[in-house]
């Protein structure tokens, strides 16, 4: 879902956006899950007036244990949902010049399935999707005195435990060449927002998997964080980001192109799908729940206040801008 801050005129840039004589109305919203990838189209009070929905094979299985999608795969079904959408409007009871009304469009995607791309944006080997269950044994503990604190506070295999779950240490320990041609390892949100704006950016709502990402500041952990030397990389191949609810760029002429999508439609930040879903219940204060029965069955909280519920396990960044949702 496509969720936008109540905010003055200047702060939203979707505010009263017009075309010729036709009023910006209308939000497109990119569902990428685990089981099929959806357009939808909403009017500005949250009204759902059209939807189309294309089934995804969720993973190819080449071993035991591993779950790995072609990344372009996914692009692909986008636009084909997004096509289908427009043949729709044209000959159902839809709005009227669906596509020229839309005033911007949003992706949320399935959490921490993780793509390595090159200089040119194409991936390098297939994405590892979330249900991925290998592990990368026998890596270097943490050190110094993150190590020391966390041999104290009981907490060493814990780390050692999220080390080992880490997809991008098993890519860097068992296939080094992928790793030292990959230019950004993105997430599956920030793969599809390239594809849309030709920008390596995601939204800070989408940060949710195994990456030195400080869930407390909501940013890229400080050089002196632990996660560093738990999941080693340069800075460098990490994405921009930006905050749930602003603009992250626009729809190029190619992405255009493939989708029907109109070139230059702003691209605004959502979040991360199961984020998009507790804000969709109506769960915003810390005394509602938000019990969730899809893939994975979860409850969840917002919070102003950052708390972990489990010590090292963070809450997850909602997509509600600088609020946490705290998951079971």
């Amino acid at each position: 879902m496509l969720w936008l801050r109540h905010s003055t005129p200047c702060h939203n840039p979707l505010h009263g956006l017009k075309a010729g004589s036709h009023l910006k109305d209308l939000l497109l919203a990119i569902d990428n899950g685990t089981q099929s990838v959806r357009a939808l189209a909403f009017d500005l009070q949250g009204n759902l007036l059209g939807k189309s929905r294309v089934e995804i094979q969720p993973y190819v299985s080449p071993q035991p244990g591993w779950a790995e999608q072609d990344p372009e795969y996914y692009w692909q079904s986008l636009g084909q949902a997004c096509q289908q959408l427009w043949r729709q409007s044209d000959s159902m009871n839809l709005p009227p010049r669906l596509r020229e009304r839309l005033a911007g469009v949003a992706i949320t995607t399935q959490r921490s399935t993780v793509i390595n791309v090159d200089k040119a944006g194409k991936p390098l080997r297939p994405a590892i999707v979330w249900l991925d269950q290998r592990r990368t044994e026998g890596l270097p503990p943490v050190a110094g005195l993150w190590g020391a604190a966390f041999r104290v506070s009981g907490m060493t295999e814990t780390v050692a435990y999220l080390q080992a779950e880490a997809e991008a240490n098993w890519i860097r320990t068992h296939q080094p060449e992928i790793w030292a041609q990959t230019h950004k390892y993105l997430f599956l949100s920030g793969y599809l927002t390239y594809r849309l704006t030709g920008l390596f950016a995601d939204s800070v709502g989408c940060q949710v998997g195994y990456v030195p990402f400080d869930y407390k500041r909501l940013h890229w952990a400080k050089s002196s964080d632990w996660k560093w030397q738990a999941v080693p990389m340069d800075p460098a191949v990490l994405p921009d980001l930006t905050p749930p609810a602003s603009q992250i760029g626009t729809v190029t002429r190619e992405a255009a192109e493939a989708t029907g999508i109109p070139a230059g439609l702003p691209v605004i930040a959502a979040a991360a799908d199961k984020a998009c879903e507790i804000i969709g219940a109506g769960c915003l204060e810390p005394h509602i729940g938000c019990l969730s029965y899809g893939t994975t069955a979860t409850i969840n909280t917002t919070h102003r206040r950052y708390l972990e519920v489990i010590p090292l396990i963070p809450p997850y960044p909602s997509a509600v801008p600088g609020r946490y949702s705290l998951e079971i």
